[in-house]
């Protein structure tokens, strides 16, 4: 009874790990074929007796329990190491994929700085972008232009004043020329008639 438990166990256990296989071919021995197809055996070949109660049991042999047994812990064993090379795969496969994330965030990374780069200029060590950047340098060109324009009209203002003060110097020069010149005259004048007064003096 102990052993019909544990081979319908086994059964149970490896029904749901192993792969189903055709049943129309059946195996003539207990070590051929899946686990499924080591139950059938096992099952065709079993003998049905009934007890003392009147329910129904199988014989099965020993050897044949054993021998499943055996299949089916190979069998698990089998599993599990695809299942541990397939965690493997896995691990490896999901540390590829962290890898993969790593330089592609690193790429994006150096994409964008790329971009910032190229849409931008420095300009006394900052970063501006090209439309900020072309912005101040039409105002710097503005105010240079304005610049330009105020001195050029400053120029021409202190160069009418410096002609004008030239022409009204050169009239003052005139009138002090001719003032002298008058005075001069006047002074010959007096020196002459001072000259006449003494002859006059003299003559007396």
């Amino acid at each position: 009874m102990k052993l019909l438990k544990i081979s319908f166990l086994i059964f149970f256990l490896s029904f749901s790990t192993t792969t189903m296989f055709s049943q129309e071919a059946q195996t003539e021995s207990i070590n051929e074929g899946s686990i499924n197809d080591q139950f059938d055996f096992l099952f065709r070949k079993s003998g049905n007796f009934k007890g003392t109660n009147g329910q129904a049991y199988e014989a099965v042999k020993q050897s044949w329990l054993f021998a499943l047994k055996s299949h089916t812990l190979d069998s698990l064993k089998t599993i599990r190491k695809d299942l541990n090379d397939t965690k493997a795969v896995v691990d490896n496969q999901a540390k590829e994929i962290l890898e993969l994330k790593s330089k592609l965030t690193n790429t994006q990374n150096d994409l964008d700085s790329t971009n910032l780069e190229k849409d931008s200029m420095a300009l006394f060590g900052f970063h501006m972008s090209k439309t900020g950047y072309n912005s101040l340098m039409w105002i710097i060109i503005a105010a240079l232009l304005g610049l330009l324009l105020l001195f050029i009209y400053k120029f021409k203002n202190s160069n009418a004043i410096t002609k004008d003060s030239k022409k009204a110097l050169g009239e003052i020069e005139e009138e002090f020329d001719e003032h002298r010149r008058v005075a001069l005259e006047r002074e010959q004048k007096v020196r002459r008639q001072l000259q006449d007064e003494i002859n006059k003096q003299k003559g007396v």
